[in-house]
């Protein structure tokens, strides 16, 4: 299930390295409700907005946050039974982002309106939506708050079976790595 809080990125999508100030003048209720009508109109089901605005127990972000190192933003959504995402980090506020992925799907809905929906099932195609990423503990397949010895032996064992001279490849063993090193760095 994809979660509200913390942003779940779609695997595989590139991110803005320089978000820009947007021209849109919207408030974050008026964005969200824009966005949210907007896939309802589309058909769309089950919606979660993903980012990085902590949010209250009743699903409302806290009023005194401050400003965000992340603006991205990915809405998850149903879509005649296919998971969708669209995901935008182009601007540096967060409710810009979900304003400009309304805006988005208010386009495809204008294309749908035309007569052209084949063109919209064919543009669906790329926002089709991956499962998140893998986390370091089940990368390497131990529990949360592992021991160093159990870290260690995880990775071994795993190297050993995917490593490249085996038939693994490069990408497998970073990966490898990369989780060694982060569970290493929580645990210190």
């Amino acid at each position: 299930m994809t979660e509200a809080y913390p942003l779940q990125w779609p695997s595989g999508r590139p991110r803005t390295k320089f978000p820009a100030r947007s021209r849109f003048d919207q408030t974050s209720g008026r964005a969200v409700s824009f966005a949210m009508d907007q896939i309802r109109m589309l058909g769309g089901r089950n919606s979660v907005i993903s980012s990085n605005v902590q949010l209250r127990r009743d699903g409302l972000p806290y009023a005194n946050q401050r400003a965000l190192d992340d603006s991205g933003v990915a809405v998850y959504f149903t879509y005649k039974g296919r998971q969708m995402c669209f995901a935008c980090d182009k601007w540096q506020d967060v409710y810009d982002n979900i304003y400009a992925i309304g805006k988005t799907i208010e386009a495809l809905r204008g294309i749908e309106r035309w007569g052209t929906g084949d063109m919209v099932e064919q543009a669906f195609t790329g926002f089709i939506a991956l499962p998140p990423p893998k986390g370091p503990h089940e990368i390497l397949g131990v529990r949360p708050g592992a021991s160093d010895e159990e870290i260690e032996s995880a990775f071994r064992d795993r190297a050993k079976r995917l490593h490249s001279d085996k038939g693994g490849d490069d990408a497998t063993m970073a990966e490898l790595l990369e989780a060694r090193r982060k569970l290493k760095e929580q645990a210190a």
